[in-house]
């Protein structure tokens, strides 16, 4: 079921005449500014009645440079700008990069920093997943489901404020390490959580899985192949619920994801029900890993034992009777000329984010700041595919399918 991808639109259609009736195809704008667009997306239309003949999409509402800002920063200062990118899952986006630093370095983090990681990587994904959910429910009228997932999501700003001091902009993770440790109570607030996050992902599933509107509109729609969706360079759910099995947590382990048991969730639909499933059941998946990694959460230093790359503590510096060594770590660590270098190269190291590869590609040119700084974001790859899921839909269509995709307008422009 090949289709063709559309071209750019002409600024003009011609009026077509069949018998004494005359019709014509119809421009019509969807976006930027509208409330299923969920960001700040534009897709021109040319429609046939209520039916889609062709689409261009057009980006940058949302360009923020923030690539080239990062070339003039500093590597741990650069974490700050990485979680910008991402809103609703903005600790994988802080982990991916620190992941990609450490691998251009050599650095191999100790196992209780691995550990935190992990757990807060996918209770992030709990969180993008579950919020997806709901507004995809929202945007076809299940009201009360997107309230539930907010409340679900809430909590998880709980945990998240609880770590790192900030609900959204965590910036959390740095170069060897993370900014500190858990607090005491950590561990019994995420198991209260996924006991609840079980309970409401269940709820949301008796809500949505029979009910007749939300599985017509889901059912068949926005479908796309297995084949094209490898030719776009799709990945995450996107692809899994192709049925491709590609999780880089299990092709390319990092973090130790290689000692966890977990499936590779994938559903052979194609289509927006099959995003919609893949999605839920991944909630369970990172449910269960994350109680893996909390029944041997080991114990001992969240970062490695690098003073010329860890920042020194506050504790450190204000020691009386040792805080020199401190004072002079933390001048080297912040004064351009000193502290972290890498080598000179280049490295690409990718995650597997909640809306697929989250790549990071670092150019060191052997100072304190990249040289190059490139993001393969999943929301962008994801988003050139979908007109060629929309033709011959229905312009109705359009707002189920696009909620399936999950775009990210800060990453998707970046």
């Amino acid at each position: 079921m090949a289709m063709q991808r559309p071209t750019r639109l002409p600024m003009e259609v011609e009026e077509q005449t069949e018998g004494d009736l005359g019709s014509k195809r119809m421009i019509v704008n969807f976006g930027p500014q509208h409330p299923a667009t969920h960001g700040t997306l534009r897709a021109i239309m040319e429609l046939e009645g209520e039916i889609i003949r062709s689409m261009d999409l057009e980006i940058g509402y949302l360009h923020s440079g923030f690539e080239k800002i990062s070339e003039h920063r500093t590597y741990n200062q650069t974490v700050t700008v990485s979680d910008r990118m991402n809103y609703l899952s903005p600790l994988c986006n802080n982990v991916g990069l620190s992941c990609a630093i450490e691998k251009m370095m050599g650095i191999t983090v100790t196992p209780r920093c691995a550990a935190i990681r992990v757990v807060l990587y996918e209770l992030s994904r709990v969180a993008d997943h579950i919020l997806s959910v709901g507004l995809q429910a929202m945007d076809l009228g299940a009201f009360s489901v997107m309230l539930w997932a907010f409340i679900e999501r809430e909590k998880l700003y709980d945990i998240f404020e609880a770590v790192t001091g900030a609900r959204l902009t965590t910036s959390y993770t740095r170069v060897g390490g993370v900014m500190r440790d858990v607090p005491a109570d950590f561990i019994p607030m995420v198991k209260a959580f996924i006991d609840a996050g079980r309970k409401t992902t269940r709820e949301m599933e008796g809500m949505l899985n029979t009910n007749r509107i939300f599985v017509d509109r889901c059912k068949g729609v926005n479908w796309i192949s297995k084949e094209d969706a490898i030719s776009y360079g799709l990945t995450g759910p996107m692809l899994r619920a192709c049925g491709v099995p590609h999780d880089l947590r299990r092709l390319q382990p990092y973090l130790g994801y290689e000692k966890l048991k977990f499936d590779v969730i994938t559903e052979p639909g194609g289509d927006v029900w099959a995003r919609y499933r893949v999605r839920v059941r991944e909630i369970y998946e990172s449910l269960d890993i994350i109680e893996q990694v909390l029944a041997d959460f080991p114990e001992g230093p969240v970062n490695v034992d690098m003073p010329e790359v860890i920042i020194p503590t506050k504790t450190a510096l204000n020691n009386p009777g040792g805080g020199m060594e401190g004072l002079i770590y933390h001048f080297k660590n912040y004064m351009f000329g000193h502290g972290m270098k890498p080598a000179a190269g280049e490295v690409y190291m990718g995650t597997e984010a909640p809306n697929g590869e989250l790549g990071y590609f670092l150019v060191s040119d052997g100072t304190q700041k990249p040289w190059r700084w490139r993001v393969r974001g999943p929301s962008f790859y994801n988003y050139q595919a979908f007109p060629q899921m929309c033709l011959g839909q229905s312009l109705s269509d359009v707002v189920s399918g696009l909620s399936s995709l999950n775009i990210i307008a800060g990453e998707l422009d970046r």
